[in-house]
């Protein structure tokens, strides 16, 4: 998810949340990449100009309720990926994927806990037990795939404050000591976002250290039973509603050498409510924990005679899921490449109520269908290709739309970990995620705003067309590290990921910040998310043209374009070009 941009459609597939119709007839399985059958037709008549019109239909078709919320590792969420590799076949484009093929396969485990038998409960000191309800106080899983059970015993409880071991930051929430067995208690966000102190790691805006990633990972590395993150909607920038719905449900992970036995054995968040009650019980007091965490020098802080414990029953299912590969071979540096990416993924489709009618507003299904969060990228990536592939340029431009992001930037990692090219042979790549459709805008907004040249060429080129680059307006969300671009540039690849802006030409930045945090707060991660005949993709159609331009001015000339000076990936990229 991210800002907001698109258009009309004119293709007669299903309505994604509308009254289902027919499904149309799958393409003869001689016409699609690796000869699979497309559960949905592909366009017949987009052009090459980047326009609305192309855009929607895209769109439209990869939020429909046939590929059931693209769930990766799912038979008709990979037939998403099937289908987008046709139509990457369709427009021109090279197989770049394994064995002459657009795929890399992903290996990949869907960890699905039985909510029935799995429980998190904590002991007050007097023996009082404070069972979590699952969705309600709770949200517990676990990494550990070698088991379709895992349990820890009665453990003692430390709040850690943020959970940061920062050494460059002079900060160590865990303070060197022992903490194999115990649970620990983990503030969202990090330190700099609680004081606002532009000194204080990077002021407002959040760094990895504050990304929930981090955290259990972190929490591994100490040796905990259990890492819970207390959710709070601030710091976090999304609502309980989206903790319960991106971390219920089938939980999607890569294949591990270790079978994820270096993870905790439980991982999870609660709400702010069931901390202060757990606090409470220990007579501590949430909030002047709060503030004591923030302030440097912190101690972690034993939750006197509260223990917890837990366990997870799960059932694991190896599957494997697909990243897709599509590319345009240069004509003088075919072994130079300019990158585009998208995710594919969503969060497939879940048990649950339904409540509304369909074709109604907020009607509420089992599908998450993902039309803004990342159909409309997607779209891009292969409005891109279209209009790439209509003349040669001297570099080779690749579109690569990974899988698994929605389940921590999972495809781009194992893309970044095992590229299809040289990594230091990608001169610079362009990531897209989450257009919101609300119309031209007066801007683009650079998320992580501040990092590399990339910027200046998006700066130029809407410069010519009366638009301005702004920053990330809340750069304490941690947009830059929740999109699969990180997954590159923490390996030095320069990476650019602008979204669309939010001074919209009709209604100026009010009307842009309002439309913003509506689709957060009613749509982001939820069934809601759906395509709709009645978006305005002007304005996202708009932002795509000017992202295909700064890609055609690095196809077509011998520019390396590179991180500032002093950013946190310029060594990286240093490091790799000196490695050829």
């Amino acid at each position: 998810m991210k800002y907001f941009a698109l258009a009309v459609s004119l293709v007669a597939l299903a309505a994604c949340g509308g009254p289902k119709q027919e499904t149309p007839a799958p393409a003869p399985a001689a016409e699609t990449p690796q000869a699979e059958t497309l559960l949905l037709p592909l366009p017949t008549d987009t052009t090459a100009d980047i326009n609305a019109k192309d855009l929607a239909v895209r769109v439209k078709t990869l939020a429909d309720d046939t590929f059931e919320g693209r769930g990766p590792g799912t038979q008709v969420g990979e037939a998403a990926a099937a289908w987008i590799s046709a139509e990457m076949a369709r427009l021109g484009l090279e197989p770049g994927g394994d064995d002459g093929t657009y795929f890399q396969k992903v290996a990949m485990v869907n960890q699905t806990i039985d909510p029935e038998q799995s429980f998190l409960t904590f002991t007050a000191p007097d023996g009082t037990e404070m069972p979590t309800v699952l969705k309600e106080d709770s949200v517990i899983w676990t990494k550990q795939q070698g088991a379709d059970k895992t349990s820890f015993a009665p453990s003692d409880v430390v709040f850690v404050g943020y959970g940061v071991v920062a050494p460059e930051y002079g900060w160590n929430d865990y303070a060197d000591q022992d903490y194999t067995g115990k649970t620990v208690v983990i503030l969202v966000n990090d330190p700099g976002f609680a004081t606002g102190d532009p000194e204080l790691f990077k002021g407002k805006a959040m760094t990895y250290y504050g990304r929930w990633t981090y955290k259990f990972e972190e929490a591994a590395r100490q040796g905990a039973a259990a890492a819970i993150i207390v959710h709070e909607t601030e710091p976090a920038s999304y609502g309980w509603d989206v903790v319960k719905n991106s971390w219920s449900g089938a939980q999607s992970d890569l294949v591990r050498a270790d079978g994820g036995a270096n993870r905790a054995q439980v991982e999870g968040w609660i709400t702010r409510d069931m901390a202060e009650k757990l606090f409470s019980t220990a007579g501590m007091d949430f909030d002047a924990m709060k503030t004591a965490a923030k302030t440097r020098g912190f101690q972690p802080a034993p939750l006197e005679g509260v223990k917890a414990t837990g366990e997870i029953v799960q059932t694991i299912d190896k599957l494997d899921s697909r990243n897709v590969i599509g590319v345009l071979p240069g004509t003088t540096r075919p072994d130079e490449y300019v990158l585009y990416t998208a995710h594919w993924d969503h969060l497939g489709k879940k048990t649950g109520a339904k409540t509304g009618a369909p074709g109604e507003d907020f009607y509420e299904d089992q599908i998450f269908n993902g039309a803004v969060d990342n159909a409309t990228g997607v779209s891009a990536l292969l409005e891109l290709a279209e209009a790439f592939a209509q003349e040669p340029h001297e570099r080779s431009v690749m579109f690569l739309s990974v899988t698994l992001e929605e389940s921590g930037l999972l495809g781009s990692e194992y893309f970044a970990e095992n590229p299809t090219v040289p990594l230091n042979k990608i001169v610079a790549g362009l990531n897209m995620d989450g257009a919101l459709p609300i119309g031209p805008t007066r801007n683009m907004v650079v998320i992580g705003y501040g990092a590399s040249e990339l910027e200046d060429r998006l700066a130029e080129i809407l410069k010519a067309d009366n638009r301005v680059v702004t920053p990330d307006g809340k750069p304490e969300a941690g947009y830059f590290y929740r999109s699969d671009h990180i997954s590159l540039a923490k390996r030095g690849v320069p990476m650019l990921y602008a979204d669309g802006g939010e001074d919209k030409v009709d209604g100026g930045i009010a009307a842009g910040k309002a439309a913003a945090a509506a689709y957060t707060a009613e749509r982001y991660h939820k069934p809601m998310d759906e395509y709709s005949d009645d978006w305005d993709l002007s304005g996202f159609a708009q932002d795509i043209q000017a992202l295909y331009a700064v890609g055609q001015g690095i196809a077509d000339s011998s520019d390396w374009p590179t991180w500032y000076a002093g950013n946190e990936f310029e060594a990286a990229r240093k490091e790799s070009l000196a490695s050829e």
